[in-house]
């Protein structure tokens, strides 16, 4: 049996995650523009597909709650 307590450490350790990589991988984005001066797009590719993932299940889970 899975106690709540357990899903939202879960859910907060996720959410958490998903903050750092994001804005890791903007300030990898960032560094290759300003030093490089070149675009990496698979930066805003993943950064834009965990945007729009967590949106996405934003509102799903606030629609079906």
């Amino acid at each position: 049996m899975v106690d709540e307590r357990f899903v939202m450490h879960r859910f907060k350790a996720t959410r958490l995650a998903t903050l750092v990589g994001t804005a890791l991988l903007f300030g990898f984005f960032t560094y290759a523009l300003v030093v490089d001066k070149t675009i990496r797009w698979e930066y805003m590719i993943v950064m834009t597909a965990m945007a729009v993932t967590k949106m996405g299940a934003l509102f799903y889970f606030r629609k079906t709650n």
